[in-house]
């Protein structure tokens, strides 16, 4: 049977540029992999032509001289390139999408360390000021008994007899060859005949750590701490894992933060809204400071106390802190409080302070549009 032409099996034009044909070749070679058509000898065929078209398409010697002479040009040797196939284009474009084909990049050798997340809440103070705490960290640590190699006294590892140390074998299905990890060593190259008895051969022994972490002055909630090489110790010798310190900041009972400043809701009497005055709030480096309330603050009021936030994480600045102000209704008010404050009641809306000017603005002025609104849904 006459071989299709290859331009027509990757189904693009032979004026197509390299990307054109590379795209083309992409998108067919992922749509008839015999691993998507297990079983399918057309499908097993097509991967075969288009693998064969691209061999030659993608090359531009080989593509000038397939365009003159066609499939004679390569007196059949294009055919036993592909009958041949270990990879080839579809491994290019394999790697180009996924990092690595068939493992030919695969880690070679013993394990290195997992990683470690430990979980440390502080406090908010703490977060401001900074601190210097110790941790205690169940782990795998380097077996001292073996020196972290797995194998017993007077012994050490060999070369997996399987892989010749290389950690991987490769295995052919068909016209395709596969690469994987060693089912006998793991993938780590060696083989331990005499394990050592305290580890077991893994080079590694379970044990607590205790560790010192430096919390820096303006850490906030939620950030990771990374500590190196304070993980898991690696296989036999290999690389320990790190350490990450995850920051949980607690909640405090007056201060609420946003990244460098804070947010504090301070109740005042009602009388000191209506007079003004002075009071005195914390901040959140342990101080006081004075807040003068302007005469007639209402509910909501908002004051800005600058640098009197948090510390700012590398930076020798403080955020500022905000004051919320709420007007405290009186309660458990006694017989003579409450006549006072009927009187006092009267007297404002009455207007006897002598001026037009009115004491309650806000609830005059709802009461007046709400009287419009009923006015004009009633004519």
């Amino acid at each position: 049977m006459a071989k299709k032409d290859f331009y027509e099996v990757l189904g693009v034009q032979k004026n197509a540029d390299g990307g054109g044909i590379k795209r083309a070749y992409r998108k067919l070679a992922m749509k008839y992999h015999p691993d998507r058509n297990s079983g399918d000898s057309s499908a097993e065929q097509k991967f075969k032509e288009i693998n064969e078209a691209y061999d030659v398409l993608k090359d531009e010697q080989k593509r000038s001289a397939y365009d003159q002479f066609g499939h004679a040009a390569f007196d059949g040797t294009a055919g036993q390139s592909a009958g041949g196939f270990d990879g080839g284009g579809f491994a290019d474009i394999f790697e180009e999408m996924f990092g690595d084909f068939g493992g030919r990049r695969g880690r070679k050798g013993p394990a290195p360390g997992n990683d470690l997340r430990y979980n440390l809440e502080i406090t908010l103070e703490d977060a401001f000021r900074g601190k210097e705490t110790r941790v205690r960290v169940p782990t795998a640590v380097k077996c001292e008994t073996c020196d972290g190699i797995g194998a017993a006294s007077g012994s050490k590892p060999t070369n997996c007899a399987t892989c010749n140390g290389q950690g991987k074998v490769r295995a052919s299905q068909g016209f395709f060859t596969v690469e994987r990890t060693c089912p006998a060593c793991q993938g780590q190259g060696q083989t331990i005949t005499d394990p050592c008895k305290k580890c077991k051969g893994t080079g590694a022994v379970r044990k607590e750590k205790t560790l010192s972490v430096n919390i820096p002055s303006g850490v906030e909630d939620g950030m990771r701490i990374r500590l190196t090489g304070e993980g898991e110790a690696g296989m036999r010798g290999a690389p320990p894992g790190d350490l990450y310190i995850h920051v949980d900041i607690a909640r405090h009972a007056l201060f609420q933060r946003e990244g460098g400043n804070t947010y504090c809701t301070v109740p005042i009497p009602m009388t000191t809204a209506a007079l003004g005055g002075n009071v005195e709030v914390p901040s959140i480096d342990g101080g006081r400071a004075k807040v003068s309330i302007p005469i007639g603050t209402q509910s909501g009021h908002r004051l800005r106390l600058r640098g009197k936030g948090m510390s700012v994480l590398n930076d020798k600045r403080r955020g500022d802190m905000y004051i919320e102000l709420q007007v405290e209704t009186p309660v458990n008010l006694n017989r003579n409080q409450k006549e006072k404050l009927k009187a006092f009641e009267e007297s404002v809306s009455g207007r006897a302070t002598g001026s037009d000017k009115p004491t309650s603005p806000q609830s005059e002025g709802f009461f007046a549009r709400a009287r419009e609104l009923w006015e004009d849904l009633t004519d």
